[in-house]
């Protein structure tokens, strides 16, 4: 398994962060890939990267919720560690109109410049969408190209919001939500285009059930597998298989 989503270089797992990489190798996974925030994440990603090669795997990126008025700032950052060395992926990026909505503008022309720089490293985006799903898509469907890819995380949205991720040749990642009995995901989930399907947690935040409320780790992510599976009569290492190879494509990884 790959938990394609995990920020476990986070404060939440610095008395254990060992025994949460133990727990996750035991449960079989192989990768996880951590996502930026913004300046004051890099240094512990690329410290966890350093110590866990070939496992923890860092991108580079300005999360939205870091967009403010001086955010030109965090980007020259962003762009300066790109050229520095290769990531595998620009992110987390994207837009979220769930706390605050002053900096719109603001997300939307950060979104355009880290679009950028994916198709000139020809790298996938990772994107963040909260309560800005349709928006979000709208900008992909206008700065779509061939050199242009990427992965929709903590999807929780309609089939029909779905098919048009899935029309743009972009990834849909489920993590903790899709097992969520009040999330819908249930009706959703059956008629996902599994090709488009990966698997993350977004650790330490929104941890599947049973573990609901308390802090993620990337172990979980064998539960989402389950649930994906259940939803699909299916096999769990059906789903693996197909989302393990899903992300070896995404992020241009060669077993």
């Amino acid at each position: 398994m790959i938990d394609t989503h995990a920020h476990i270089y986070a404060d939440q797992f610095k008395e254990d962060i060992a025994e949460v990489i133990e727990r996750s190798q035991e449960a079989g996974l192989t990768r996880i890939y951590m996502p930026n925030i913004d300046h004051t994440s890099i240094d512990a990603m690329l410290e966890l990267e350093l110590q866990y090669p070939d496992f923890c795997i860092a991108t580079m990126g300005l999360h939205p919720c870091s967009v403010n008025s001086d955010f030109e700032k965090e980007l020259y950052i962003v762009e300066e560690w790109l050229s520095k060395r290769d990531f595998v992926a620009i992110g987390e990026m994207g837009t979220d109109l769930y706390w605050d909505k002053t900096f719109v503008d603001q997300q939307v022309e950060a979104f355009n410049v880290q679009v950028e720089w994916a198709k000139k490293y020809k790298r996938p985006i990772i994107i963040h969408c909260r309560e800005s799903l349709d928006m979000t898509i709208d900008l992909v469907e206008k700065l779509k190209d061939d050199d242009l890819t990427g992965v929709f995380h903590c999807f929780n949205g309609s089939v029909e919001q779905a098919n048009r991720i899935s029309a743009l040749d972009f990834h849909i990642g489920l993590g903790g939500v899709s097992t969520f009995k009040n999330a819908g995901m249930d009706k959703v989930i059956p008629s996902l285009d599994m090709d488009h399907v990966v698997l993350e947690t977004d650790s330490p935040y929104l941890a599947p059930v049973p573990h609901r409320g308390k802090r993620n780790e990337p172990a979980y992510v064998q539960l989402v597998a389950q649930k994906v599976a259940d939803y699909r009569e299916t096999s769990i290492e059906e789903i693996i298989a197909t989302t393990t190879n899903n992300a070896n494509k995404l992020f241009q990884f060669n077993a």
